[in-house]
């Protein structure tokens, strides 16, 4: 009998998460319940689809509804596995090093264009992923739990792109797309990163 009263909660909360993020994303119901499938299961979600399409607001969303820390991190071909897991810097006032912890210390992670960044940085997600933590000068250090990365790509643009190592795409519990919402759809996202942000 609990674990019919308890299914039965899990079932309800999971369906106004859903609720929630639709009100914010338009885009259909079977791509919302993909994602918080991932993220149940303790997975990572990969966003193969092209600019405009609400990627990063779908992450924001999943992130505001499950009331979890959201982190960004643009991927570039610059970027360094230090901007991503943090580093030691110089505290001139204690004259000593101090770990400053990189964006992947959030609950959901946008790893945004992740295939825009060379392998060896893409790696520096790969522990996290994999084992909720990262080590950084040899100190392991937990991520925050629940840890989900929410990556995305552009399927169309190749130039200045580097593809995902298979280590990297075994990380992902799913590989998914969001496709075009109609004209309502896009004023209402609009409106509503407007208002967010």
């Amino acid at each position: 009998m609990a674990d019919d009263v308890s299914a039965v909660a899990t079932s309800e909360t999971c369906t106004e998460v859903l609720s929630r993020i639709g009100d914010a994303v338009i885009t259909d119901r079977e791509f919302l319940e993909q994602v918080l499938t991932a993220t149940l299961a303790r997975g990572h979600v990969l966003l193969e689809d092209v600019p405009g399409t609400g990627k990063t607001l779908t992450a924001l969303a999943f992130a505001r509804a499950l009331g979890l820390e959201f982190s960004r991190i643009q991927f570039t071909p610059d970027l360094l596995p230090s901007d991503i897991t943090g580093s030691h810097i110089f505290n001139e006032h204690t004259g000593g090093f101090e770990f400053t912890h990189g964006p992947v210390f959030a609950n959901v992670v946008l790893a945004d264009e992740i295939n825009r960044a060379p392998p060896k940085t893409q790696a520096a997600l790969l522990e996290a992923m994999d084992e909720g933590q990262v080590t950084v000068d040899g100190t392991t250090r937990d991520l925050p739990d629940p840890f989900l990365v929410i990556a995305t790509q552009n399927p169309v643009e190749q130039e200045g792109t580097f593809e995902l190592p298979e280590a990297q795409r075994d990380r992902f519990t799913i590989k998914t797309a969001i496709g075009y919402s109609d004209r309502a759809g896009t004023l209402t996202e609009r409106l509503f990163s407007a208002v967010e942000y």
